[in-house]
């Protein structure tokens, strides 16, 4: 071949690369651009989806309370108790106790006797009292038959030894009272080696055991609860304290109790504890009912009457330095503020008694993270009644 040609078709081939090179590199570049703008537009459109969700006004759950007649009441919390807790002790002196007649929870009479003292001192006193007193009525005899005899004979004795006479029979007859005082006194002691029941009722705690020692003014060994009467004793806020008054009913519940105790308020409180701004009430209840037992935990329900008002859930009442408000849905879906007043609280809920006209959509749910103003969405809850 000749060298010329063969010069000539390397040339060609040299000069074709270059080409091919150039056609590849702008292939890659226009690929690049294309995947960064598809990059670009996703990003935009995330962007725009997002802007969407932050605008959409937040949902909220509204109740339309319904104004009416409501039977208004004052609930409290506390615990049953005796209305008249009578402890009792010794009354004597200082005895073991030998024996012991009842136990707690038994009924039982005025004057029942519910435990034996040791007695073998005091009756020993009275022994030796009795024996005194009769020989002191022995000699009070002979100093007044001496001394009628001096009165029937005044001529038989001198006048000096008619008074002697006359003063004889008078201290003799002194010390005849003052062996019957002692008589009487160890006769006391001798009756209070027995404790009986002062008044009936139920036992309602026995701390007497056999061969404890009674010391009195200080060992109580049995607490009664007179004529078997149980009440409730609870606290009620200073602000439902003018609602109360003697005579009202009250339900009382209690805890593993099924059944409702009717009851009526005896006494309300006089004073209100300044640290608490709470007054005590006391509410009488059935007497002799084994379910209401001292010391156990109790609700109370108190009616005092009818209102008009609405219901609303606790979560819908708002409180802060300007009072007690709630929060309200307008025809324009956005929050307002309404001012109320809470006359009492339920189990369903806060009784409102003046603030709402009971057309109004108010905000049930987290209405302290809305601002009056605030554009929501809403969707109703069942209605308060």
């Amino acid at each position: 071949m000749d060298q010329s040609v063969v010069s000539e078709r390397c040339t060609v081939v040299r000069r074709r690369h270059p080409q091919r090179l150039i056609a590849g590199v702008g292939v890659a570049l226009v690929g690049a651009f294309a995947l960064v703008a598809w990059l670009l537009l996703r990003t935009h459109a995330g962007a725009a989806g997002t802007t969407s969700d932050a605008a959409a006004p937040p949902l909220v759950t509204v109740v339309v309370p319904k104004l009416g007649a409501i039977e208004s009441s004052v609930s409290l919390t506390g615990l049953i108790n005796a209305r008249n807790d009578v402890p009792i002790g010794n009354e004597g002196d200082a005895a073991r106790v030998t024996e012991v007649l009842v136990e707690a929870g038994a009924h039982v009479q005025k004057g029942q006797v519910l435990a034996q003292l040791n007695a073998v001192s005091a009756r020993s006193l009275v022994n030796s009292a009795e024996a005194a007193l009769d020989e002191a009525r022995a000699g009070s005899a002979l100093a007044e038959a001496e001394w009628a005899r001096a009165r029937h004979g005044r001529d038989l004795f001198s006048k000096e030894e008619n008074e002697q006479r006359r003063t004889a029979a008078i201290s003799a007859q002194a010390k005849v009272e003052a062996a019957e005082a002692q008589v009487a006194d160890a006769r006391s002691r001798l009756a209070h080696t027995i404790i009986s029941a002062p008044a009936a009722g139920i036992v309602l705690t026995r701390t007497a055991e056999v061969g404890q020692i009674a010391v009195p003014g200080t060992t109580v060994l049995f607490h009664l609860a007179r004529d078997g009467e149980i009440e409730m004793r609870g606290q009620v806020a200073e602000v439902d304290m003018p609602r109360l008054a003697v005579g009202q009913k009250a339900s009382v519940r209690l805890d593993g109790v099924a059944r409702i105790f009717t009851g009526t308020v005896w006494q309300v409180g006089a004073v209100i504890d300044p640290a608490t701004r709470q007054g005590t009430v006391r509410i009488s209840l059935p007497a002799g009912d084994p379910d209401l037992r001292p010391g156990a935990f109790a609700r109370a329900d108190i009616a005092v009457g009818s209102t008009v008002g609405a219901t609303l859930p606790q979560t819908a009442v708002l409180n802060d330095d300007r009072g007690t408000y709630v929060l309200v849905v307008g025809n324009d879906n956005k929050v307002e503020r309404r001012a109320v007043r809470i006359a009492g609280a339920r189990s369903e809920g806060l009784l409102v008694s003046a603030g709402l006209t009971g057309t109004e959509r108010v905000v049930a749910i987290a209405g302290a993270f809305l601002r009056p103003g605030e554009l929501v969405s809403t969707v109703l809850a069942k209605a308060a009644s």
